[in-house]
């Protein structure tokens, strides 16, 4: 977070480093990228335009009334708040009902879930065929070099 506070908006360690970066975590990697995208929704700032601070909804809902049901509140309930995909908002008694999941075992199960989803994007052949020739003969010049 203090990072981001300094207005830094690209950081090359930022996510699953362990023992200084000798090592990564899986889960560490999810739990980082998921605390990554909160500070991104906090470096955005206040949105301060009408629909950021819900002015449609004060100028009509009715005094006394809760702004659950208000138009503005339904438009932009989804999507108006940074939601963790790994922390747990229940109720511990939910949480204990649902297998008292560590964040650490939820980010495992994403972890895996992505690595089983995973697409390559599409690549020509020949390109992919150069780009392992580069790889076969930049591997050779490295070992073969003295010393």
């Amino acid at each position: 977070m203090p990072t981001v506070q300094a207005g830094v908006n690209f950081v090359l360690h930022a996510a699953g480093w362990l023992e200084g970066g000798l090592t990564l975590g899986y889960e560490k990697l999810i739990m980082d990228a998921d605390q990554l995208g909160a500070m991104e929704v906090h470096a955005r700032g206040v949105d301060l335009s009408d629909n950021g601070q819900a002015m449609e909804a004060f100028r009509t809902n009715t005094h006394g009334d809760h702004f659950l049901g208000n138009a503005h509140t339904l438009a932009n309930f989804e999507t108006a708040f940074w939601r963790s995909e790994v922390a747990d908002n229940n109720s511990f008694e939910q949480w204990s009902e649902e297998g008292s999941l560590t964040a650490a075992q939820r980010a495992n199960t994403r972890w895996k879930e992505l690595l089983a989803d995973y697409q390559p994007p599409p690549i020509d052949d020949a390109i992919n065929a150069e780009l392992r020739d580069y790889i076969v003969r930049r591997k050779t010049e490295l070992t073969s070099r003295p010393g």
